[in-house]
């Protein structure tokens, strides 16, 4: 069963046990008080008739006890056809002295001697009442005793009630009519309100029904600030973070794929000039200057080949390997870096420089070095012969040089993460006057295989896998960079890397 059938079947039975019980309780009520009233009547009735029944008696008793009692039954006969009840005189062994056409027509339904004994039981002045059903409907009967002289009488009054008894049966047909009009007319209402009730739910279903179909832009409109509200937005928030997690995958895919193409054409070119050169060497007679040139040409295709099975081999085991985080001194990277490039600044005449504020930086100094070195490899192949290039590195704090303080706090650094600023951060400034990169090449410059100048960067041993090697590495020191370049004029890269150690 649907939500909508099951809440409009509980919505009718909670409405009908309630119609039930307000008609049970008001009917009930109705009778009782009604059946109060008729016992209160005939209190008085059988009140009034034992005062007449003593007046009676004492105003005959000085003329002899049957003379007074005769009389005492008298005044009590005249009255009874005024008052429409039945009343009957006993004394204690059960004889009657009035009413013994009454009497016999009650005891049919009554049992008059176990009033009497109940009656004995009770106290001096109490009245006993008992309801019974004849053919003529339901009878109420009162008994009460009387001393006349030394002798006690029974005075039993019998009314008929049953007009109390039809009214209610007339009372509760009414009322049953009544209750399936309301019935219907709260199915109706019960209906309509379970439909307006589970419209969001049956929205949202037809939104779910909608995205699996493929159409991953729907959503729900739902907007109320209740329980299904809250639902809605929550699957709301669920399907962005689904469709995110789509499109995240199938970039992922499409990288793959460029990278398995590139990775296929870095293959291709080698590979097809050595098995060229080498066919050559094979099938052909060469002189020494060609045989010289063909077997260069092959050592260094299979060094770029060596080179980039290294690059991807780093690559992957940045991914697979753990990572250890020990302090590390950031002069002694300067000093390592200094060592390695100063050789090679001279040999090509460029202008290079290397200083490194003291302080401690967190991670792994290998990766650290083999990030800041590709940096440097790639200014000292962008800048050539006689160029410029300098790598400084300090502390952010307010206090120190302007220029450089400024390129550290810029707005790009804001990356929206609860506690950011609060970071001691140790910034890297890596400047040079080179060729620079275009600014639409910039933002991928880290693919795995891209070159801004494919060319330049293969007569120079390059694969393209420097820059996504370098990525890497700050992700794993929980670092990142960003990249200021003009065409001719060089490029500059600003890299943050936490003082903090890591939890």
């Amino acid at each position: 069963m649907k939500f909508t059938g099951k809440l409009f079947l509980w919505i009718m039975v909670l409405v009908t046990a309630a119609f039930i019980a307000f008609g049970m309780w008001m009917l009930d009520s109705s009778f009782n008080r009604m059946l109060e009233q008729e016992r209160h009547q005939a209190s008085q009735e059988i009140r009034m008739f034992q005062y007449f029944l003593e007046v009676g008696y004492r105003s005959g008793e000085e003329y002899g006890e049957v003379y007074a009692l005769q009389k005492a039954i008298d005044s009590i006969t005249i009255n009874v056809d005024r008052t429409g009840s039945d009343c009957i005189v006993l004394d204690g062994e059960g004889v009657c002295y009035a009413g013994q056409q009454e009497l016999e027509q009650l005891k049919l339904i009554v049992d008059v001697d176990r009033m009497m004994e109940i009656r004995n039981e009770s106290s001096e002045n109490s009245y006993i009442w008992q309801i019974c059903k004849g053919e003529e409907g339901h009878e109420l009967a009162g008994m009460c005793i009387s001393m006349l002289g030394n002798t006690p009488y029974y005075l039993l009054v019998s009314r008929n009630i049953q007009e109390i008894y039809d009214t209610r049966a007339d009372t509760v047909r009414q009322y049953q009519i009544m209750l399936l009009v309301l019935l219907a007319v709260a199915a109706v209402c019960a209906w309509v309100l379970a439909r307006y009730l589970t419209r969001p739910i049956r929205r949202l279903g037809w939104v779910t029904k909608r995205i699996a179909a493929g159409d991953l832009t729907r959503r729900s409109d739902y907007r109320q600030p209740d329980e299904v509200g809250e639902l809605a937005a929550s699957f709301n928030l669920m399907a962005d973070r689904l469709v995110e997690q789509m499109r995240e995958k199938e970039r992922e895919a499409k990288r793959q794929e460029d990278f398995t193409a590139a990775f296929a054409h870095e293959l291709k070119t080698p590979l097809t000039s050595i098995i060229g050169y080498a066919q050559m060497l094979d099938t052909m007679e060469l002189n020494q200057e060609d045989h010289r040139t063909a077997s260069h040409y092959i050592f260094t295709q299979g060094k770029r080949l060596e080179q980039l099975s290294h690059k991807l081999l780093e690559l992957v085991s940045m991914e697979k390997q753990d990572f250890s985080v020990k302090p590390i001194k950031a002069t002694a990277v300067g000093e390592n870096l200094w060592t390695t490039m100063r050789p090679i600044w001279e040999s090509r005449q460029i202008q290079g420089s290397i200083r490194m504020e003291q302080a401690t930086l967190w991670g792994d100094i290998e990766l650290l070095l083999s990030l800041l070195y590709n940096l440097l490899d790639n200014a000292t192949k962008a800048v050539g012969e006689k160029g410029q290039i300098s790598l400084e590195g300090r502390r952010v704090r307010d206090n120190m040089p302007a220029s450089f303080l400024a390129d550290f706090q810029d707005s790009l650094w804001e990356s929206g993460q609860e506690g950011e600023s609060q970071k001691k951060w140790y910034g890297i400034r890596i400047c040079d006057n080179g060729r620079g990169i275009p600014q639409e090449e910039i933002d991928r410059i880290t693919e795995p295989f891209y070159m801004v100048d494919k060319s330049r960067s293969r007569k120079e041993g390059g694969a393209g896998l420097g820059m996504s090697l370098c990525q890497r590495i700050l992700q794993l020191h929980r670092g990142n960079w960003k990249m200021r370049s003009t065409l001719g004029e060089g490029t500059q890269i600003l890299i943050r890397l936490p003082m903090d150690p890591p939890q």
